[in-house]
């Protein structure tokens, strides 16, 4: 469709009913073309959203995995100081043995360095628990990464195919756009406002058909010729009473 040249001034002035079809019509035809345009881009923006989306997901999984590592590491280091510490107190319990007084002295360093025994023990199996762990978190975070390494080499495809099919619609789309808009400013908000409701609950996208065959042109049930009649006259807006798409006569197809 050739782009048309709207006067402003038609946006301000009392529009007829018919210039106002007319403009729906128009509207309707422009708005088609950009709905082909993005079919022909299928689900190629979706699929590249949710790549990216689950390149984020696993990028922070692989992040809160490190942090795990990091966590754990440290623990290890805690129980290993904690390890030394008992050492040292058996160390020193065993001399203070050979100087007890009476066997009750002697008894209770005996139950401190099995204490401090028992306590190496502990941490000696957190310490092999600790390293499991991370063996674990480490494959993992192998695994994750080479998901994330695949996932990254679809998203750079599906970029290259969505770049590769925009390149070659864009400007035609930003132009169908643009005239869209213009359609738009010279139809009444209250009329805009419904022609978009029922856009957006047609199956395909058309909220204003012509009448084909005696029939509508949306869900293809048969008007009445009296409605025909009316629909041709263009002194109102009528809806389909079944589907509630907006009627207009072939002849603006025409005129198209």
């Amino acid at each position: 469709m050739a782009k048309e040249k709207i006067n402003p001034a038609e946006k301000n002035a009392e529009l007829t009913i018919e210039e106002k079809l007319r403009f729906l019509f128009k509207l309707q035809q422009v708005d088609s073309k950009i709905d082909k345009i993005k079919l022909l881009r299928g689900e190629l923006p979706l699929e590249v959203e949710d790549l990216e989306d689950e390149i984020e997901g696993l990028t922070t999984r692989v992040e809160n995995l490190k942090n795990d590592i990091k966590e754990l590491e440290s623990q290890i280091n805690q129980k290993k100081i904690e390890i030394k510490d008992a050492e040292a107190l058996i160390k020193k319990y065993e001399e203070q043995q050979k100087n007890v007084r009476n066997n009750r002295e002697y008894d209770s360093l005996t139950k401190e360095i099995e204490y401090q025994t028992l306590e190496i023990e502990l941490c000696n199996k957190r310490i092999k628990e600790y390293t499991q762990q991370i063996k674990e978190k480490n494959l993992l975070i192998e695994q994750t990464e080479k998901q994330l390494e695949e996932r990254s080499k679809d998203l750079e495809q599906k970029k290259q195919e969505l770049e590769s099919i925009t390149s070659e619609t864009q400007k035609e789309e930003n132009e169908l756009i643009q005239l869209s808009e213009e359609y738009s400013m010279n139809i009444e908000p209250r009329l805009l406002t419904a022609y978009k409701r029922i856009r957006a609950n047609a199956r395909n996208g058309l909220a204003v058909v012509t009448v084909q065959r005696d029939a509508c042109g949306g869900c293809f049930n048969k008007i009445p010729p009296q409605r025909q009649l009316d629909i041709k006259m263009h002194k109102k807006v009528i809806v389909c009473e079944y589907c509630g798409r907006i009627l207009v006569d072939d002849s603006l197809q025409d005129e198209e």
